[in-house]
């Protein structure tokens, strides 16, 4: 009797312990730079993140200006724009060197990184990570989604291509996380 009892004891405890999967935030990843040099987003941990799907020939492109205006505002303060070039719609020019050429006549100055995919099963790791988050809504839409991340690199917000970067609320929400 007191050796169920101390077996049922023993499940009881072992099954009631919850179990704590890895925490994952941005800053685990790595991901190719627009000069193909492997960076580790650990380098930004401790930053207010915003990682940006970006196009070259996007009706959106001119939110470059916006994004580059933020970044140069707050960069001081801990915060960070990580621009992802993309061609999942068809927008954006057939290299690196390209993309780098024509983000300098916008004087991008935040971090881009390669051209690579942001949906479907092939994605890069920071989208899947991104949108794969609870109660984020699925896939990317279209080029220059946003996504803000905490210093922490949890996500806290995501905004469609149409939310300008220099305006609210996102505006409101980088300076509140700041």
């Amino acid at each position: 009797m007191i050796k169920k009892f101390v077996l049922g004891l023993l499940t009881f405890s072992v099954l009631s312990v919850p179990f704590a999967p890895a925490s994952e935030n941005l800053f685990q990843f790595q991901a190719p730079d627009i000069d193909g040099e492997k960076l580790s987003l650990r380098q930004f941990e401790g930053q207010v993140v915003l990682v940006v799907n970006t196009a070259s020939k996007c009706g959106y492109t001119y939110q470059y200006e916006g994004l580059e205006k933020v970044y140069r505002q707050f960069k001081d303060r801990g915060f960070v724009v990580l621009g992802f070039p993309s061609d999942d719609f068809w927008q954006e020019y057939n290299s690196n060197e390209e993309i780098k050429e024509f983000c300098e006549g916008y004087q991008i100055s935040f971090p881009l990184f390669a051209e690579g995919p942001v949906r479907g099963s092939d994605k890069q790791e920071v989208f899947r990570f991104l949108t794969e988050q609870s109660g984020m809504d699925g896939e990317i839409r279209w080029n220059f989604e946003k996504f803000l991340l905490d210093r922490d690199g949890n996500l806290v917000r995501r905004y469609r291509s149409g939310q300008d970067p220099d305006e609210d609320p996102l505006l409101t929400q980088i300076e509140t996380l700041l």
